[in-house]
């Protein structure tokens, strides 16, 4: 005899509290702490529990009583079912400071830093169509709010659903990246069903369409990628003479063939069809005497800020923090494709750039050479084991280190590395403050961390960048 699930309790009347981890927001019930998504602090609510803990629950709110002053109307056609940007009915205001809060509560809390020289969070000027980047998915299986409705037998191009690999939201308006973008979505989607181009089914594996990637840059390049999933991309060859004739915005169209059981493209061979083969990027230099624009290559498997304005600020901040001379010797440690490294290679005698990931490198050097550059040298492989004592005496021991790792964070040969090189100041650029505080405090052997500078480079969803200016003591 199976065990009778119970029934969790609904809670009525609850003022929501703050914003919490993961976009969710938080409200507490005699002394539980309760995660509750699309809401926002000030907000009453009655809340629906979904899944209790010990020491905390989960819930959906199913009546708005009163309105937070921190609400507003969210832009998105589809927010509450797409997951990407949970916070857009906060205010953008509301948004910065909670950002500012996360950083400030990781610091303090999981690194022991003084917060006291923490710079206000440079907000993105832009709130809504700012990314260059975004992946839709096809799917045979697409997501329906009502469980009772029947499915669309089309399938659906969109997002996926959070938390259920097989389900697809169909994306109407993304309010995320400037137009053309959605036109090109809906053109490539009306062409699929009109010509019974079959969509990709993740469970069994089955279908031609799988994904497409829309680039573009700030010069108004756009590059298309379409990935299919069978060996003859043929028949979506005239899809793509139709996208080039509808959009001339359009200066690079790629397919990918995908027949592995995941979407990672970046073991593949990317096949040009028409235009070129990268898109081009252009970025203000950072130079005390001078100003002057930066060019980037990207490929499509280029990494590049997908907030091209704000990275510039972000850079920026770098720039003002490392506080750099004529004959420093600068690390710029996970590079990627050498942005920061550039942007900052006129101000110093020399840089070195050391990536994991080899066609990143590649790129580097490509875009080096695009700007005339010669005083950087770029090196491919494991951080930790590119970075030793040999390699610092081959190539010089750094003034000033810039540190961009991902989320995950140095490793701690890699900090202990940092400490035994002791360069007068590391700038530690960070995507995920948890990580950071935990290197930061690791690195307070020997450095103090001095100024903080939060930057938003993804407006309405919890993320938050930090950089943290760390000076050797003595």
């Amino acid at each position: 005899m199976s065990r009778r699930k119970k029934e969790l309790p609904l809670y009525e009347q609850v003022e929501i509290a703050d914003a919490g981890a993961e976009g969710m927001a938080v409200a507490r019930v005699d002394g539980l702490v309760v995660f509750v998504p699309f809401v926002v602090p000030g907000d009453i609510v009655d809340i629906q529990l979904y899944k209790k803990k010990k020491n905390y629950a989960e819930g959906r709110a199913v009546k708005l009583h009163r309105p937070s002053p921190l609400r507003v109307d969210a832009a998105c056609p589809h927010f509450g079912t797409c997951g990407g940007c949970k916070w857009q009915t906060m205010s953008y205001e509301a948004q910065l400071a909670a950002k500012q809060r996360q950083v400030r509560d990781a610091l303090e809390r999981l690194g022991g830093v003084d917060c006291s020289q923490m710079q206000p969070i440079c907000g993105s000027e832009q709130i809504y169509y700012y990314r260059n980047k975004l992946e839709f998915t096809f799917s045979t299986r697409a997501w329906r709010d009502d469980p009772a409705a029947e499915p669309d037998p089309r399938g659906a191009l969109g997002f996926h659903v959070p938390q259920l690999f097989d389900k697809v939201i169909p994306i109407e308006h993304c309010v995320l990246q400037a137009d053309p973008s959605n036109a090109i979505r809906l053109a490539i989607r009306d062409y699929a069903q009109e010509h019974a181009l079959p969509y990709y089914d993740i469970r069994n594996h089955t279908g031609l369409l799988r994904n497409v990637i829309v680039r573009n840059s700030s010069i108004g390049h756009w590059m298309v990628i379409v990935v299919v999933a069978q060996e003859d991309p043929s028949p979506v060859l005239p899809m793509l003479d139709m996208l080039h004739e509808r959009f001339p915005q359009i200066t690079s169209l790629q397919y990918i063939i995908n027949t592995k059981l995941n979407d990672s493209y970046g073991d593949l061979e990317v096949y040009t069809y028409l235009g070129d083969d990268h898109i081009e990027e252009r970025m203000r230099a950072w130079h005390p005497d001078e100003q002057e624009d930066l060019r980037f290559i990207i490929n499509p498997k280029s990494f590049y800020q997908t907030n091209s304005a704000q990275a510039q600020r972000l850079y920026s901040h770098v720039a003002d923090l490392a506080d750099l001379r004529p004959t420093d010797t600068l690390y710029d440690l996970y590079t990627g494709t050498g942005t920061i490294a550039l942007f900052l290679a006129r101000q110093v005698s020399r840089v070195i750039g050391i990536e994991y990931v080899e066609e990143a490198i590649a790129d580097a050097r490509v875009n080096t050479k695009r700007n005339g550059l010669e005083n950087t040298e770029f090196f491919a492989g494991d951080m930790a084991r590119v970075l030793t004592e040999e390699f610092i005496a081959a190539h010089g021991r750094p003034d000033v280190v810039v540190t961009d790792p991902p989320r995950a964070g140095m490793h701690e040969s890699v900090v202990r590395q940092l400490l035994a090189a002791a360069p007068r100041k590391i700038v530690y650029v960070s995507c995920n403050p948890a990580t950071q505080a935990r290197d930061l405090r690791l690195l307070a052997e020997r450095y103090d961390v001095r100024r903080i500078q939060p930057v938003d480079m993804f407006p309405h969803t919890q993320h938050v960048e930090n950089i943290a200016e760390l000076v050797l003591r003595g």
